[in-house]
């Protein structure tokens, strides 16, 4: 491989030498936070995109099974990139490159039709199949209590709190549907105008509202007229109150403790405001 390709593994980028040769990096855009590599390279004058995982990865095989079985919805309209190579064993894939810029910090960010839009393609995505799972919601229990029990910046007295409210969770069978797993505008771009999707690391089968629960957090906050819109564009809010709660609060522990524990402190910040705002809808 040419230079530019040095964080990732000699495995790696032998493969990549053989699916690509002699490709250049025009541009890293890795988060930083977690060992994922993200490059935008330039081979034969075509653009696509590289992502590999370190030995502690858990989301490139997770983004291999949504680009062979979910993404048609979206890549056939050209709102997705399209898969070219895949390897789970060594960690590693290549997409074409998708145009546009982050939804997030661009001027689309708190437009209207910019969630409209991200409601329809999120619909479309949840639409394509739906499957009852008995055993969803006791698991999401045990491991919201697992994530309580682990190193974080939450008060005690709340944590006493969440534990109580953990506890007395019910376990109903619950409908599950592919989801994103990240629905957020950073996940997001936009070219001339159209929304389109990235980074599906953690797409899962899952009951559909956990979908939104970066949004509530973020984004919709103060901005009933953005929620209005994605609904507007998705169509009726699925689920029931209950399994909403159950899905803030449990998105609110994981975000404040996986925050502290790769060093975010502004993401723990939002998670610790999850809590306080989860807490309170509980009344």
């Amino acid at each position: 491989m040419t230079t530019g390709f040095e964080q990732l593994s000699e495995r790696q980028q032998e493969v990549l030498g053989e699916w690509l040769p002699g490709a250049e990096v025009v541009r890293d855009h890795s988060w930083g936070l977690v060992g994922t590599t993200v490059l935008e390279v330039l081979q034969a004058g075509e653009r696509f995109v590289v992502k590999a995982g370190d030995e502690r990865d858990r989301h490139l095989a997770r983004e291999i099974r949504a680009h062979a079985e979910w993404l048609e919805v979206w890549v056939r309209q050209g709102r997705a990139p399209r898969l070219v190579w895949a390897d789970a064993a060594v960690k590693v894939l290549v997409t074409r490159y998708l145009p546009g810029v982050l939804v997030l910090g661009s001027e689309g960010e708190f437009v209207p039709d910019t969630y409209r839009q991200a409601g329809e393609l999120l619909a479309g995505f949840h639409g394509q199949f739906s499957t009852v799972d008995v055993d969803f919601e006791a698991s999401a229990k045990v491991k919201a209590l697992w994530w309580l029990g682990q190193p974080h910046g939450i008060d005690p007295t709340v944590v006493e709190r969440l534990g109580e409210v953990v506890a007395c969770w019910p376990t109903p069978s619950i409908v599950c549907v592919p989801t994103h797993g990240d629905w957020q505008p950073r996940n997001w771009l936009v070219h001339e105008g159209v929304v389109s999707v990235i980074d599906f690391g953690r797409a899962a089968v899952r009951p559909a509202v956990t979908d939104f629960a970066r949004l509530v957090a973020q984004q919709w906050r103060g901005r009933p007229d953005l929620e209005a819109a994605f609904f507007e564009g998705y169509g009726e809010r699925p689920g029931d109150v209950g399994a909403w709660q159950r899905d803030r609060v449990r998105e609110a522990i994981s975000t404040a403790v996986w925050a502290r524990q790769v060093g975010d402190e502004e993401f723990e910040r939002q998670g610790l405001r999850m809590i306080d705002d989860a807490l309170a809808a509980l009344g």
